[in-house]
């Protein structure tokens, strides 16, 4: 993994915690819709980010939507109360409803139709870097908010039970 993205992703973390400290029990965490290849952004895909930007209205202060030209990324807490690891609704319901933007942009002309990856990324207070790749989804599947919930829950435990053991 390369340094330089590895120092520029922590900062985007610290200033995140700055700007939006934590509660109690929470830890921040990166969830990125990354296209395999090719670009992800409003210029490639206008009228996914339309859809997208109408989502954004909802947004908590507490959560960051952050444009890459791979993919967009959300900034957000997970809760770690009780040993018990979940991220707000409003969340995934973005992160499902950037995926379904992907997939109807594209059946609406945006030419960029390259799979997307759903990834989930944290650093914890050593600087440590993880990540964990959820999926893989192109713009043809279904797109189905119950599994997506699933499975990032499972890859968050994962996630934080690998920094348990370093």
């Amino acid at each position: 993994m390369n340094a330089e993205w590895q120092r520029t992703f922590r900062n985007r973390m610290r200033s995140f915690r700055h700007l939006s400290p934590p509660c109690s029990g929470e830890v921040a965490l990166s969830i990125k819709v990354r296209v395999v290849s090719g670009c992800f952004h409003r210029e490639h895909s206008p009228r996914a980010f339309a859809l997208i930007d109408h989502r954004l209205g909802n947004l908590s202060h507490d959560v960051e939507f952050v444009e890459h030209e791979n993919g967009p990324e959300i900034l957000a807490y997970l809760a770690a109360a009780t040993g018990a690891l979940t991220l707000a609704k409003s969340v995934i319901d973005l992160i499902t409803a950037i995926i379904k933007a992907r997939s109807d942009g594209v059946k609406k002309g945006d030419r960029a139709d390259a799979p997307v990856e759903l990834i989930v990324r944290s650093v914890d207070d050593g600087h440590e870097y993880r990540e964990e790749v959820i999926f893989r989804i192109g713009h043809t599947e279904p797109v189905d908010a119950q599994a997506i919930e699933k499975q990032v829950e499972e890859a968050v435990r994962k996630l934080f039970k690998k920094s348990e053991v370093s």
